[in-house]
């Protein structure tokens, strides 16, 4: 047995797949001193990877996922450990055939070659399967199995080969030490390491591991179903592991995918059943292995008849029987994506959390990348473990989301879904008054946002048909044409906006503005009361926020950005201010609330209300003041997100009720009306051609593709600013272009209307493929009501981001033609932007 080191360059916890990926890649970049610990014994230490159903279908609707999968596929292909079988999944539904073509979509957008087929077709394909039960299936020829555990000695192997790596089996960590908001020493049954950088990497026990060191990881142990029925002779007789597709029975929730003579079938239809990492039993207690649960029958029974209508020959052979039978434990978040990247609780402590055999390899690759220059290739912007808020890491919440998202795991899920449970965490201090106002809530980091108001059903009337009207339910599920009427009246009147949800934070002291000029790509060395909008960008010049920065004062910097992305964005800034406490960063989120007031008469509202001159001489764009609204103090900033003139207006958050009321009152008259989220984010801001984190922007994007470049780069070092001024000499690789739906009319008559995630085609449905090899897609969608246009948003191939050219976008299966009508940042709306500077 090897014994433990007592020093370590970084400590890696857990050694299943995602553990051994992750020492194996840090030792191929130069890593050396790695030493990986596991309680279990090996090649199989007790894990979910030793039990895990090991097939892989790489078609997902995250671009991020599907990216970290067809990564691990070629890893484990190089390794020699993948099979390849092809996997269908069936719909029985005309509901689930709906998404089997949009899965089509997203197959032609990632680039996956996929199709769809008949009941005859699946027949051809997996003789036994009943074609009576279903109505079709999605075909992808590139799903397989793969060995994840020879595979995880492959990596461990390699990276020993390279005399980089200590494996020490059998060996329990204890405890952590963390000095100074550092992680310093890993403490085991076997001696302690003394460390800088430890990656959590252990499945359903880093919860656990991590409350070691003082850290959330938020997920939970779920039970995962499977039984294993054989011998079936129809299986036996082909040779190898497996000869047949895969099936994915995807409306009851389960799949059967074929293990030597034996079907496995598993399921994620069952109750959700959640563990307490703490409540796992030992490798001594359990019968299997800690994460082989016994089976629980009652639970399984319906699933198993299921899985009998859809194989009944097979399944119901008098030579099947049930050979083994588990509740196997997986890993479950609350917003279904990983877990990864540094803590922001204690430095040096990483989370590899949270990872499916699919991503596995694809996970350790990115994870390395990050330790080792903070760039990796692939963006992580939606698994960045940063990004959950402090209730977000509660148990109950975890419990609560985790319950509801089980059963969505082969769920039909609309792109726009609300989460149903734990709701009504954190409220706008005008939450009452929303209410009363029909408002119907949408949720972003745990805050309930307006997405539109029934009040405002009476303007329905008003714009008619104006508001763009959606027959398909699909296209108006969580939606409704109120928000396009809302912004009717904002482009004719005036909004005013609950922006609550941000997330605020300052930078201060006598370092303050050495450290956001190093962080901003814009100039921020301004005078006090000036507003900057600014991307921030990685080394290599990728997007990793995209933001607004106010200088308050000499020494105090007021950063205002999106509350999805908030935490991710104060931890970078937090982890690029100097060390020697001469800046720093202040949370100040749940101390102001934020109201928009916008629209043509948004000065004459907010002069109505202050002696202050906020005329546009006297209260330019891009600058911010304090003013006395009343007997409310609140700071102005004159900046727009929705392409109108008007003002984002922060108070004390006690104080926010009493201003929304009092907008409210002296906005009547004027007509204003309660604008939703809908408007803002969505409606408002693409008629601008406004990016958005997240979706246009994000690591793997640069300026100058976005189109966002300005006419100087500052001379003040930036980071990133090498990479951001070689970008600048080079044609791009892609173009961001904005786009017109021409037809909306489908093979039916309904006029259809995209929603985002679409392929954008060549007019005769060719893929349009970029310089860095990735084809077209649709990054945002919606309605454009002042134009009485549908738009979408698409990074293109330089050869066709050209203003009049005529392409496709497809919609479930069916080619709608499209033109470019911008291919810069150009707004369509206000192209001059003479609205904003009024």
């Amino acid at each position: 047995m090897t014994s433990v080191p007592r020093t370590a360059r970084v400590v890696v916890i857990g050694a299943g797949i995602v553990g051994n990926s992750v020492v194996w890649h840090l030792a191929r970049l130069g890593w050396r001193d790695i030493v990986q610990i596991d309680k279990g014994p090996l090649p199989n230490p007790g894990g979910s990877t030793g039990h895990a159903s090991n097939f892989i279908f790489p078609v997902d609707h995250s671009r991020e996922i599907t990216d970290l999968t067809l990564d691990s596929m070629k890893q484990y292909k190089e390794m020699g450990v993948f099979t390849e079988s092809g996997g269908i999944e069936v719909a029985r539904t005309e509901e689930r055939m709906q998404e089997l073509r949009r899965r089509m979509a997203s197959a032609k957008a990632w680039g996956i070659p996929s199709e769809l087929i008949t009941p005859e077709q699946v027949v051809e394909k997996v003789p036994f399967v009943d074609p009576s039960v279903i109505i079709g299936g999605f075909w992808t020829p590139s799903v397989g199995v793969v060995d994840s555990l020879r595979a995880g000695t492959i990596m461990r192997e390699r990276a020993q080969e390279l005399g980089a790596l200590t494996v020490v089996a059998n060996a329990e960590v204890t405890a952590m030490t963390v000095e100074h908001g550092r992680i310093t020493a890993v403490h085991t049954d076997d001696g302690d390491i003394a460390t800088d950088t430890v990656v959590i990497a252990c499945g359903v026990w880093s919860p656990r591991l991590a409350a070691m060191a003082g850290v959330h990881i938020p997920l939970t142990p779920a039970v995962h179903q499977m039984i294993s029925v054989g011998p079936l002779p129809e299986l036996a007789e082909r040779p190898g592991e497996i000869s047949y597709p895969i099936v994915r029975d995807m409306d009851t929730f389960c799949y059967e995918r074929q293990h030597g003579s034996d079907m496995e079938v598993g399921s994620y239809a069952h109750r959700p059943i959640l563990m307490d990492p703490d409540d796992i039993p030992s490798i001594d207690q359990a019968k299997l292995s800690p994460t082989e649960l016994p089976f629980t029958e009652d639970d399984f029974d319906p699933q198993l008849e299921q899985a009998l209508e859809l194989m009944p020959e097979l399944l119901g052979s008098e030579h099947a029987e049930i050979r083994y039978a588990i509740n196997g434990l997986l890993s479950l978040t609350p917003d279904g994506a990983p877990v990864l990247g540094e803590s922001p609780e204690v430095k040096g402590v990483w989370s590899a959390a949270a990872v499916w055999i699919k991503e596995g390899p694809g996970v350790g690759r990115l994870m390395a990348e990050w330790m080792t220059d903070g760039n990796p290739e692939i963006d992580a912007s939606h698994s960045d473990i940063a990004r959950f808020y402090p209730h977000q890491r509660t148990k109950q919440h975890i419990s609560r989301r985790t319950s509801e998202a089980f059963n969505k795991t082969y769920g039909i899920v609309h792109p726009s879904e609300q989460w149903a449970s734990d709701r009504g965490i954190r409220r706008a201090p005008m939450h009452a008054a929303q209410v009363a106002a029909g408002a119907f809530f949408f949720e972003t980091a745990g805050w309930e946002r307006p997405h539109w108001y029934a009040s405002n059903e009476a303007l329905l009337g008003e714009y008619g048909d104006q508001v763009m009207p959606r027959a398909a339910e699909w296209d108006a599920r969580w939606w409704s044409p109120i928000i396009n009427a809302e912004h009717l009246a904002m482009r004719e009147r005036a909004g005013y906006v609950d922006l609550s949800a941000f997330s605020i934070f300052d930078v201060a002291g006598r370092g303050a503005l050495d450290a956001v000029q190093r962080i901003a790509v814009a100039q921020m060395n301004v005078a006090p009361g000036k507003v900057v909008y600014t991307p921030i960008v990685d080394e290599r010049g990728g997007f990793r926020a995209d933001l607004t920065i106010m200088r308050l004062s000499d020494d105090r910097f007021r950063v205002v950005t999106g509350g999805a992305h908030g935490n991710v964005d104060r931890k970078w800034f937090s982890d690029h201010v100097p060390d020697d406490g001469s800046a720093t960063v202040t949370d100040l989120t749940s101390a102001y609330t934020t109201i928009g007031l916008w629209g043509p008469r948004a000065r004459d509202i907010l002069g109505s209300i202050t002696e202050t001159d906020v005329s546009h001489q006297a209260f330019p764009f891009s600058t911010c003041r304090s003013l006395e609204l009343g007997s409310l103090s609140v700071l102005a900033s004159r900046i727009s997100y929705v392409g109108e003139l008007g003002w984002e207006l922060y108070v004390p958050m006690e104080q926010g009720a009493a201003l929304w009321s009092l907008i409210e009152e002296v906005g009547r008259p004027h007509g204003a009306v309660p604008v939703g989220i809908g408007v803002y984010g969505t409606t408002g801001r693409l008629e601008k051609g406004y990016r958005a984190y997240g979706a246009e922007l994000d690591s793997e994007r640069t300026i100058v593709e976005a189109g966002m470049m300005r006419p100087k780069v500052k001379d003040a070092d930036f980071v990133g600013r090498d990479a951001y001024l070689k970008q600048r000499e080079n044609p791009p690789a892609t173009v961001l272009c904005t786009l017109t739906v021409d037809d909306h009319t489908s093979a039916d008559g309904t006029k259809r209307y995209m929603l985002g995630g679409e392929p954008v085609l060549t007019p005769d449905g060719e893929a349009l493929v970029d310089d860095h090899g990735h084809r077209a897609y649709v990054t945002s969608a919606g309605s454009a009501p002042s134009l009485g246009q549908h738009i979408l948003m698409a990074y293109l191939p330089p050869s066709v981001a050209q203003v009049g050219a005529k392409l496709a976008v497809d919609y479930f299966e069916e080619r709608y033609p499209v033109t470019v009508g911008s291919a810069d940042a150009t707004p369509l709306f206000d192209p001059e932007n003479a609205r904003i500077r009024s």
